[in-house]
């Protein structure tokens, strides 16, 4: 049983041996916040024009005074 946990221990190192790009995560992150905040900015554009608040208040206005 020991010696299974020590091979898999030596695996798990030679594996992470094997890694080079260990910089790459913080840039992935980087890229990725800049595009949730990019696509943010794009669909509150598009949610605050005028054609898309109007049917929405149209939306909101329709669910309160259904009756029940």
């Amino acid at each position: 049983m020991r010696r299974k946990i020590k091979e898999a221990a030596a695996l798990v190192r030679l594996r992470g041996k094997g890694r080079r790009d260990a910089g790459m995560v913080t840039s992935e992150y980087a890229m990725g916040i800049i595009a949730a905040v990019g696509f943010a900015l794009l669909l509150y554009e598009v949610v605050t024009s005028g054609q898309v608040r109007a049917e929405l208040q149209d939306i909101v206005k329709k669910a309160l005074s259904a009756r029940m």
